[in-house]
């Protein structure tokens, strides 16, 4: 089965996938680090052989892996581990120094890393104040920035993204305050920059946000504004797995049923699941190759 195949009346859960979003945590063959303050446990412990086999249960052909900062931070060996011992199945997301030069960035992209994760959520902006020549290298080596902000933290970033010719991926529809509307500060500017051609956003992580549970309905218009200003070509599923911190329980299942109820037309599923993703991350029809 390619990409395209089955398109017209196929179930959400036949349609081959990308997750754009999910982490690895295997404490017992990789400890957590002693100065990393939140440790996941329980059924926040996602290993990537147990990722695999949901994988396979729901079609999802490829994960971007990004780097959790619960439990690991800037070790990245559980995630090298994972794309090491699973060709094919994933590509990653690190998380480096502010400083980090190229080489350290060629070492990770020659490993399967396309790019690099800056979570302002978590370290506030100041932390990636003079992250600017950061950036710059990302883009010479055509690597791409995964950036996770809240409130108006994205005003920090939009210069930058104007002015270097980087790949930017959003996490978690950008993190807004669905009361607020598409005009609060920080997302009314993400949207704006959806003129650049290069930032994609992740269609994801509503328990974060959302002052309600499931369907999640306060957020359906933000997603709706972002469909709207990045087109559904630069809009990307993610599940979020093994949803670290989560306040109530998570299931794969039910967030591709809601990108269904989303997405009523079939086509507009294929690509928002496979064709979006697969573009951006120069994946073939089986899910497999070389990201970027």
């Amino acid at each position: 089965m390619n990409g395209s195949e089955g398109e017209g009346g196929a179930s959400v859960f036949d349609l081959p996938k990308i997750d754009c979003h999910a982490h690895v945590t295997d404490p017992d063959r990789f400890p957590y680090g002693a100065g990393i303050a939140y440790h996941p446990r329980g059924q926040e412990i996602g290993t990537a052989d147990q990722l695999v086999h949901l994988m396979d249960a729901f079609n999802i052909r490829h994960t971007l892996l990004v780097q959790p900062n619960s439990g690991y931070g800037p070790d990245n060996a559980c995630l090298l581990d994972a794309i090491a011992r699973h060709p094919g199945r994933f590509s990653g997301m690190a998380i480096v120094a502010p400083d980090a030069g190229a080489a350290e960035l060629q070492a990770l992209r020659e490993q399967g890393v396309i790019g690099v994760a800056f979570n302002p959520t978590l370290y506030g902006n100041d932390h990636y104040r003079d992250c600017r020549p950061l950036i710059a290298r990302l883009a010479d080596l055509g690597m791409m920035l995964n950036l996770q902000v809240v409130g108006d933290q994205f005003r920090q970033y939009l210069p930058w993204i104007r002015e270097i010719p980087v790949t930017v991926l959003i996490d978690h529809t950008g993190c807004p305050r669905p009361s607020l509307g598409r005009d609060q500060p920080g997302f009314a500017e993400l949207l704006t920059s959806a003129d650049t051609g290069r930032v994609w956003v992740k269609l994801s992580g509503y328990a974060k946000f959302s002052a309600g549970r499931f369907p999640f309905a306060d957020c359906h218009p933000s997603i709706e504004a972002l469909v709207g200003a990045f087109s559904i070509d630069r809009c990307l599923w993610a599940s979020d797995w093994p949803y670290l911190r989560a306040p109530d329980r998570q299931d794969v299942g039910l967030l591709l049923k809601l990108l269904e109820r989303l997405f009523p037309a079939p086509a507009d599923r294929a690509r928002v699941l496979w064709h979006s993703p697969a573009a951006l991350l120069g994946l073939t029809s089986s899910g497999e190759g070389h990201p970027i």
